[in-house]
């Protein structure tokens, strides 16, 4: 969400190119992916996985996000942003072996109703998680942001688990590098080294923090970058060997235009290229905030930009918005689709492709 003013390898069998829009049908029906209706679960429930990030494990994606229930409601201490908000229930989880067919793993990890001081108490806030495996501890690793009713407190929090589908075990949180820490995402490179990149100094600096080695602590390297810039919703992800940004301004659940940058390390420096988006709705992101992208496993030069399109009045209601990005000589571009396929992206042959999630 966003906060104060001021998104192994196995081949896919299921197909993405671009299709007609149908009404009335699921957002994966005819083995399509359409942007901004509802989205089914396999027992036909509504999937409810909001500022989620996506895990690719052992064959299976393994897609995490806010579980947002009950009614939605305006705080006197947030009112001046139109922070609207739910009672935090937990983190649910999907699994998927094609992107198509979601099964529903439950909650993850669960508020705590009985203890008002818990960081996982419904009436804190938590949001943005993300998810990795750490192949050193076995463990699967997922940090949040952790916040108090009026977005004072914005901290990190960390959980683990044996399981993909947990139950996750809350550590606690911190306010890393002593500064603050709002919307936030995961990334893990190819040399088994994870970041978190957040929102700080109240989302006018961008941090990426060094995480130790077992993913739980924060190692005291890090970088401030796009200072002053005031930003959110960042996302990093990496292809032919340099690395990828992504984020919005900070405009509160309102959609902004999507901004982007690239560098050849992960601590800059770093290129600003713009807005990425194109079509209808490019200017304000297709109505929705970017959360995280993933390469699709088994296809060439293929990755998927994830994103909300937050209902600030009734949250559980906002829609996912997931588009395919396409790398240009100038950088990447995201153009909406109104129904798309996945053999939108050949199926890789020959030499492997590398890229990774964030």
């Amino acid at each position: 969400m966003r906060t104060t003013p001021a998104i192994l390898v196995s081949w896919l069998l299921m197909p993405l190119t671009l299709l007609p829009a149908a009404e009335g049908k699921s957002a994966q029906s005819a083995g399509s992916i359409r942007p901004g209706e509802v989205w089914l679960d396999t027992t036909g429930r509504p999937i409810n996985a909001h500022g989620g990030g996506m895990l690719f494990h052992e064959g299976v994606y393994y897609w995490y996000g806010e579980n947002k229930e009950g009614r939605t409601w305006l705080p006197e201490s947030t009112r001046a942003w139109d922070g609207y908000r739910v009672d935090v229930t937990g983190v649910r989880c999907y699994s998927s072996k094609d992107l198509l067919n979601w099964k529903d793993e439950g909650l993850v990890l669960k508020a705590v109703p009985e203890d008002p001081n818990h960081d996982l108490h419904p009436a804190k806030v938590c949001e943005r998680p993300k998810v990795v495996f750490n192949p050193r501890t076995k463990k699967f690793v997922m940090w949040m942001h952790i916040d108090s009713e009026d977005y004072k407190s914005a901290r990190a929090g960390v959980a683990t688990a044996d399981r993909p589908t947990g139950p996750f075990l809350y550590l606690g949180s911190v306010r890393p590098e002593g500064q603050d820490s709002r919307d936030q995402t995961l990334f893990q490179d190819d040399d088994g080294k994870a970041y978190r990149i957040y929102s700080s100094e109240n989302n006018d600096t961008t941090y990426i923090s060094l995480l130790t080695d077992d993913y739980l602590r924060h190692s005291g390297t890090f970088a401030r970058v796009f200072v002053k810039r005031r930003m959110e919703a960042q996302v990093v992800f990496k292809h032919a060997g340099r690395y990828w940004f992504l984020a919005s301004g900070c405009t509160g659940w309102d959609p902004n235009p999507a901004r982007s940058a690239v560098a050849d390390s992960i601590w800059g420096p770093w290129t600003e290229l713009g807005n990425p988006c194109r079509g209808p709705g490019a200017e304000g992101t297709f109505g929705g905030q970017s959360t995280f992208v993933f390469p699709v496993a088994g296809r060439t030069e293929a990755f998927i930009f994830m994103a909300d399109r937050w209902n600030k009045t009734n949250l559980p209601d906002s829609r996912y918005l997931w588009l395919p990005l396409r790398f240009t000589e100038k950088g990447f571009e995201v153009t909406w689709q109104e129904a798309w396929r996945l053999d939108y992206f050949p199926p890789r042959t020959g030499q492997r492709v590398r890229g990774r999630a964030g």
